[in-house]
């Protein structure tokens, strides 16, 4: 089903990907569509309608979308408001683009990882030292590259390298001298050194560069198709959602938000793809029949962590709300984005939004996530 009004599209399909409006396989040429189309999909997930444009109304975002789906397909897709603030600002669709921020550390490194695992190229306990020549020192040696995936290397949440550094080679070296925020394994800090640790390795192991290794694999696993990419092209940037407006105020649309991501000509471990809601779907999708999910979704063994490889895992306080199962999996991003994956119930749930926009300095979007995602759970019960 889809209906427009300013900002506003909707989709529902069915789980082979067929278009409500028209019915299954097209053949029923009597479904509803226009304003009737948009009242049924409001009528699917009201309580999912509710919660966007509330947080469009308390200015969380300036639009958003959903896409609600399960392993064998999206089951809906749901756009609210616009690109931006502006009079005139485009409404956001099915095809509008976002800043994806951290969530490219599950989206583009995680699975990376899962691909130089599976050629043997990488081990989850190779000691970082065999691919970071700088990490060096004794309280470093046991750090491997599970310590990274699970956020308990030692490394800080974060450094501006950005300020006084450009290019790979200055940032790894940076990284593998940063004095560690505490010991190894003893505690869990989620960190986006690390990820960018995690990048280079894989660079290494894979002697090719990130963007490359993963237009390769997207290609490969997803379609070439799929739109998911660092460094997104100009042709993309009519589409894609502003982030923080630059320090002379002009939008900024289409550059990475990240600036030490930025710094590193948007592409590191930690930030940089940009993509649809159906591209991260899809990915979703690829994770939920990957077998390699099962060992990538186990919670850490370090003290107080809710990490697992890569992702995170489900507690009373997490960004999914409290109705997703025990199982669940998920990551946030910077700018206003989510994915969580519940295997349990076979479901997954993407949120994209430019919350960043036009300042960094919004609330509420850690309580409109929680919300979203108990209305999906509580829509799909009804």
């Amino acid at each position: 089903m889809v209906g427009h009004d300013r900002g506003l599209h909707l989709v529902c399909v069915d789980r082979r990907g067929h278009d409500l409006r028209r019915g299954v396989g097209d053949v029923d040429g009597d479904a509803p569509t226009g304003r009737d189309a948009l009242q049924n999909v409001t009528n699917v997930f009201p309580t999912v309608a509710t919660v966007l444009e509330r947080a469009i109304a308390s200015r969380v975002f300036p639009g958003a979308i959903v896409e609600v789906g399960r392993a064998d397909g999206a089951i809906a897709t749901l756009a609210r408001g616009a690109l931006s603030y502006g009079p005139g600002a485009r409404g956001v669709d099915p095809g509008t683009i976002y800043d994806l921020a951290s969530l490219t550390k599950v989206l583009a490194t995680t699975a990376l990882m899962v691909n130089e695992l599976s050629s043997g190229r990488m081990r989850t306990n190779d000691r970082v030292r065999h691919w970071i020549a700088s990490w060096t020192g004794d309280e470093r040696q046991p750090v491997t590259i599970q310590d990274l995936l699970e956020h308990c290397s030692g490394l800080p949440a974060h450094r501006p390298y950005w300020e006084h550094r450009r290019g790979r080679a200055s940032f790894e070296l940076a990284i593998g001298e940063e004095p560690l925020a505490y010991l190894p394994r003893t505690q869990s800090i989620y960190s986006d050194p690390g990820f960018m640790l995690l990048g280079f390795a894989i660079e290494h192991a894979a002697a090719a560069t990130l963007d490359r290794l993963f237009d390769d694999w997207r290609s490969r696993e997803l379609g070439p198709e799929v739109v998911l990419a660092f460094r997104p092209p100009e042709t993309w940037r009519s589409r894609t959602a502003p982030t923080e407006d630059t320090t002379h105020g002009d939008e900024r649309r289409g550059e990475v938000h990240d600036e030490n991501c930025a710094a590193l000509d948007g592409v590191a471990g930690h930030a940089g793809l940009f993509g649809t809601a159906a591209a991260v779907g899809a990915c979703a999708r690829w994770w939920l029949a990957s077998p390699a999910l099962p060992a990538f979704a186990r919670k850490s063994a370090t003290p107080g962590s809710s990490r697992a490889l890569g992702w995170d895992t489900m507690l009373p306080a997490s960004s999914c709300g409290t109705s997703l199962s025990a199982r669940a999996i998920g990551h946030t991003g910077f700018t206003g984005t989510s994915l969580w994956i519940d295997p349990e119930q076979d479901l997954y749930v993407v949120l994209l939004s430019n919350r960043v926009h036009p300042t960094r300095t919004g609330e509420g979007i850690q309580d409109a996530r929680r919300a979203l995602h108990d209305a999906v759970v509580a829509d799909l019960s009804d």
